[in-house]
C-alpha cells in the first residue's frame, strides 16, 4: 500500500461558531473546496465516506451526504469510531481504491456542537454517573491524574502542550482560538474537572472538512500536481472503558503506529513533523510515548524543554491542533499534514521528509495513524 494512494485535495469551512448552519451544508462547502483544490469535477467521484456526526447520529447518513453532494457513489458509508474515524475512513477508501472497487473518494466530516447539541460530550457515563462520572472530560481527567502521579510530573510540564498548540494557532486566521498562551496563563486557568484546567481542554467547534483520495496513477493521469502520498496507515482499539483498564498511561496507539511505520518502511527518526490528536493535553503526551518518540514518563519533560516547539526535535500541531484551530476531530490534522508535505503550511517546517498524523476517539478507545510523504 505504501505510496499507492494519494491525498489529491483538501478543503474545509471556517471553524468556530456557525449559527444557522446544519452539518450537511457545511460538509458540502468543505467538499466543494476540496474538489476545487484537487482540480477535479465531482462527477469523477464514486466513493463518499463520512464520519458520523457526534451531535446527532442519523440512519443512512452517508447516503444523505452523498445526496446533498449530488453524487451517486459505488461505495458510500458512514462510520463511528469517534475521533479516530477520519483516518480509519481514509484507510478504507485507500483499500477500496487499491481493490478497484472505486476510483476517487471523498472522505468528509461536519458537525455543529458549538451552536447545536453538545449532549454527547456532557452525557453521564453508565452506572458510575451516580458517583459523578459525567462528561468526556471526566475520563481524561482520570488519565491525566494517573500520568501526573505515576511519573511525578509537575503541572508546568503538563501545560507545555497547551502553550505550544495555542501559540501555533494564535496567528492562524482560521483558528477557533487565536490567542497565545503562557505557562503562567495555563497555571492560572480554572479547573474544569481536577486536575484538568480549562486550557487542558479543546473548545467545541462548528465546521467541516474534506479530503479527496485517488491512486497515484490516477492523479498523474488527471494532472493533479499537488497530490501527497500516503506512506503508512494503522489502527487499533481498546476494548475496555477507562475504569476497567489495567494501565491508564499506555494505549493501543502503539499498535496503530507500529502498523503504519511497518507499512511505510520508516523509523521514528524519519519523521520531521507531527500532527497529534490533542482533545486534551494528556493525549499527545501519551501518544508521543506510545509512538516511540519518547520514553515512558518523559514526554511532558520533552515538551517543556521545547521538543514539540517549531524549533524542537519534533514540532507538533503546527496549525494549532484541536486545542486552538478546531475540535473538528481528526481531519484538520490530516489537512495540516498535507500542507506541510506540500510546503504550503503557514508555519512550515523546512526539511521534514515525512509527517505523522494521529487520530484518537472516545476516551483513548480508538486509534488511527497515518504517515504522509513529500510530493
Amino acid at each position: 500500500m505504501r505510496g499507492k494512494t494519494v491525498i489529491a485535495g483538501v478543503g474545509h469551512t471556517a471553524y468556530g461558531k456557525q449559527p444557522g448552519r446544519d452539518r450537511v451544508s457545511l460538509i458540502v462547502e468543505a467538499s466543494r473546496n476540496a474538489l476545487r483544490d484537487a482540480g477535479i469535477d465531482k462527477g469523477l467521484v464514486d466513493g463518499v465516506l463520512v464520519k458520523m456526526a457526534n451531535a446527532e447520529p442519523t440512519v443512512l447518513y452517508g447516503q444523505k451526504v452523498a445526496e446533498a453532494l449530488g453524487i451517486q457513489p459505488r461505495l458510500g458509508c458512514a462510520l463511528d469510531q469517534g475521533g479516530a474515524a477520519n483516518i480509519a475512513l481514509i484507510t478504507y477508501a485507500a483499500m477500496a481504491i487499491e481493490a478497484g472497487l472505486i476510483d476517487i473518494a471523498i472522505v468528509c466530516y461536519g458537525d455543529t456542537p458549538r451552536t447545536g447539541s453538545r449532549q454527547v460530550y456532557q452525557r453521564p457515563r453508565g452506572d458510575d454517573a451516580v458517583h459523578g462520572w459525567y462528561s468526556t472530560a471526566a475520563g481524561y481527567a482520570m488519565i491525566h491524574q494517573r500520568y501526573r502521579q505515576q511519573y511525578e510530573v509537575p503541572d508546568a510540564h503538563l501545560g507545555a502542550v497547551a502553550v505550544a498548540c495555542r501559540n501555533n494557532g494564535a496567528g492562524n486566521p482560521n483558528a477557533h482560538i487565536q490567542k497565545s498562551l503562557t505557562i503562567d496563563d495555563y497555571l492560572a486557568s480554572p479547573f474544569v474537572v481536577e486536575p484538568l484546567r480549562r486550557d487542558d481542554c479543546c473548545p467545541l467547534s462548528d465546521g467541516a472538512a474534506a479530503v479527496i483520495l485517488m491512486s497515484a496513477k490516477r492523479a498523474k493521469e488527471l494532472g493533479v500536481s499537488r497530490a501527497v502520498p500516503i506512506l503508512g496507515l494503522g489502527q487499533a482499539q481498546e476494548s475496555f472503558d477507562v475504569h476497567l483498564r489495567a494501565d491508564l498511561t499506555r494505549t493501543l496507539a502503539s499498535t496503530s503506529a507500529h502498523t503504519a511505520f511497518t507499512m511505510a518502511g520508516m523509523a521514528r527518526k524519519d519523521i520531521g513533523v507531527a500532527q497529534l490528536y490533542d482533545c486534551f493535553t494528556i493525549t499527545p503526551l501519551i501518544t508521543l510515548e506510545d509512538y516511540g518518540f519518547c520514553d515512558r514518563g518523559s514526554a511532558a519533560a520533552f515538551a517543556a524543554e521545547g521538543g514539540i516547539s517549531l524549533e524542537g526535535a519534533l514540532p507538533i500541531n503546527t496549525s494549532g491542533g484541536l486545542l486552538s484551530e478546531t475540535r473538528m476531530p481528526g481531519l484538520q490534522l490530516v489537512i495540516e499534514g498535507v500542507r506541510q508535505m506540500r510546503g504550503e503550511a503557514r508555519l512550515q517546517i523546512e526539511g521534514s521528509g515525512a509527517c505523522i498524523v494521529s487520530n484518537q476517539g472516545g476516551t483513548m478507545h480508538t486509534h488511527a495513524t497515518m504517515i504522509l510523504g513529500r510530493l
